[in-house]
């Protein structure tokens, strides 16, 4: 099983998506066989739905950039750990997402691919380097051909 917690801090987000925790719910129930080391996990994370004023104090908090940016995440624990976990239930960490840096034509899957961008981080895809990029942009096309569908 997998849940999302859904935060709206931006009331912008519903004039695109009138009930974004319904919304995320059809979808991420697709996530869980995308990722090897969760199957059989019963898995959870958060999504705050922000505006730039909000991403922009948590990026200069944590990250040192005193500038808004598109998705911010955080992750629980690192890739390594996530792996070695016996556990049953787990808490893979926070997205915060900026309504205004997502192209308004064809929103929602705009939106769909900066969630799924965030949830790759939080199960341990960095992008730094290239082979990173093409391996995790690899990954996000995979789920995003699957919640398309839907």
């Amino acid at each position: 099983m997998i849940k999302v917690d859904v935060f709206i801090k931006n009331k912008n987000w519903k004039k695109k998506i009138s009930n974004p925790q319904k919304y995320l719910n059809s979808r991420v129930k697709y996530l869980r066989n995308s990722i090897s080391f969760l199957k059989n996990k019963k898995i959870s994370f958060s999504i705050q739905l922000a505006g730039n004023k909000e991403i922009k104090f948590l990026n200069k908090k944590f990250r040192k950039k005193s500038k808004s940016t598109d998705v911010l995440s955080f992750p629980y624990n690192n890739l390594n750990v996530l792996k070695k976990l016996k556990k049953k239930d787990i808490y893979l960490g926070d997205i915060i997402l900026n309504y205004y840096k997502i192209k308004k034509k064809n929103f929602k899957e705009n939106f769909n691919k900066l969630w799924i961008h965030g949830f790759l981080h939080l199960v341990g895809h960095k992008h730094k380097k290239n082979n990173d990029y093409y391996k995790m942009n690899k990954f996000e096309k995979l789920i995003f051909s699957k919640i398309k569908k839907k």
